[in-house]
């Protein structure tokens, strides 16, 4: 089925994208595409998205031929399986143990005959069965015991960690991950391998987006544009999704239209993110109606992604206020029923949306019912940069009198 998915096939035309070698030396498990197909089962079965028995019958396939009881026994009861008999799941294990057994025996023929690279290749190869066929705990005891290996080097530490990276993330283990990523920057801060902290970034935006930190994840994020080659988290086209969705909430208008619309890697899988595309365009092209109708699209690609699906409320939320904002900029004042005209909405339903968000604070707006205008009511820039200095400059006075109480002691 991985050969055969469109984002597999938008990554071998483009161009732009040449995984690097430690890329490619990823371990193939856990396969994200894989968690990606769980996840959209999960809300198929749950009634939250259209069925599609092609998804749901392949993960059903690709689970079984992992041989993970574990997983296989997780996922039965969710996506309405009918559960493999007490001697199958059996087979599995004692089949899963014996192989353990075999690899392990390596590890040990390797520290009598050969060196310390054999050994660190033994324990990789455990890691990666781990990952495939047996538990979370174990798949990460066993890049544990990789870590703990005497003389690594700080590139195979920052791989064994980054494995662990994904496999929290594929079990959905948020703390963890975040763990992991962490250890993983303080390694990168000292060394000098810009792949793996090319490849980190999309680790670490990954998590931000999970956190629900978008500003930070969309800087990362569009720091990669350019050079994406971290293919065994996400599929390029997921990986521009995330990128333009994120950026579209902060990102300038001049500058969104340099480097999310027009940019070529973007333009390069356009046809493949129709929903996040059109949104972005009709924002720049200030066609509302036609922004609305996309956010309507896009809540459907929200819902089927593991990253952006817990955040599906929020992120339809900011797409609105950023909507409004954007319109509201243009008028010092504008009636309801221009505006929701504009909109393509009724005048109640834009009444309700506005008193929402300009009594939450997120729009500077009053709305008078009786005339039905809605006016602007935007700070003074340079009151607002003078209250800022004045802030600014008490801070400062403050650290310097507690440094010369520190300098006096």
């Amino acid at each position: 089925e991985a050969e055969n998915s469109p984002a597999e096939a938008v990554e071998k035309k483009n161009e732009n994208v040449t995984p690097s070698a430690s890329g490619e030396a990823a371990a193939k498990y856990p396969d994200m595409k894989l968690a990606q197909a769980i996840h959209r089962s999960t809300l198929m079965a749950a009634g939250k998205l259209d069925p599609d028995e092609d998804v749901s019958s392949n993960v059903l396939k690709e689970v079984t031929e992992m041989g993970n009881p574990s997983l296989y026994q997780h996922l039965t009861p969710l996506l309405q399986w009918t559960q493999l008999s007490t001697d199958e799941i059996q087979a599995m294990e004692t089949k899963n143990a014996e192989t353990l057994k075999e690899l392990e025996q390596k590890v040990e023929d390797a520290k009598e005959n050969a060196g310390d690279m054999e050994v660190l290749d033994a324990r990789f190869e455990i890691g990666k069965f781990a990952a495939k066929s047996l538990t979370k705990d174990e798949a990460l005891d066993a890049y544990q015991k990789v870590l703990d290996l005497p003389k690594l080097s700080t590139g195979k530490q920052m791989d064994a960690l980054m494995e662990q990276s994904r496999i929290a993330s594929f079990y959905g283990d948020m703390v963890k991950n975040a763990e992991y990523v962490k250890k993983i920057s303080k390694l990168a801060e000292a060394s000098g391998d810009w792949d793996r902290r090319n490849r980190l970034k999309v680790y670490n935006a990954l998590c931000k987006l999970l956190s629900r930190d978008v500003k930070h994840a969309a800087s990362l994020l569009i720091d990669c544009i350019a050079t994406f080659s971290c293919t065994e988290m996400c599929s390029y086209t997921d990986f521009i999704l995330y990128t333009m969705l994120s950026n579209i909430l902060y990102l300038p208008r001049t500058e969104m239209k340099k480097k999310l619309i027009d940019g070529p890697e973007i333009l390069s899988v356009k046809d493949d993110i129709t929903e996040v595309f059109g949104l972005v365009n009709a924002l720049y092209e200030c066609d509302y109606k036609g922004y609305l109708h996309a956010m309507v699209e896009m809540e459907k690609v929200l819902l089927s992604d593991r990253f952006l699906q817990p955040h599906c409320g929020y992120i339809m939320r900011e797409l609105h206020v950023l909507g409004y904002k954007q319109f509201l900029d243009s008028y010092k004042s504008v009636t309801l029923e221009s505006m929701a005209r504009s909109f393509g909405v009724g005048v109640e339903f834009l009444d309700g949306q506005l008193s929402r968000f300009i009594a939450a604070g997120r729009l500077s707006a009053k709305i008078d019912k009786f005339g039905g205008v809605v006016e602007t009511n935007r700070p003074d820039l340079k009151n607002a940069q003078y209250r800022d200095m004045i802030q600014q400059g008490d801070l400062l006075l403050n650290r310097i009198q507690k440094l010369a109480r520190v300098v006096d002691v």
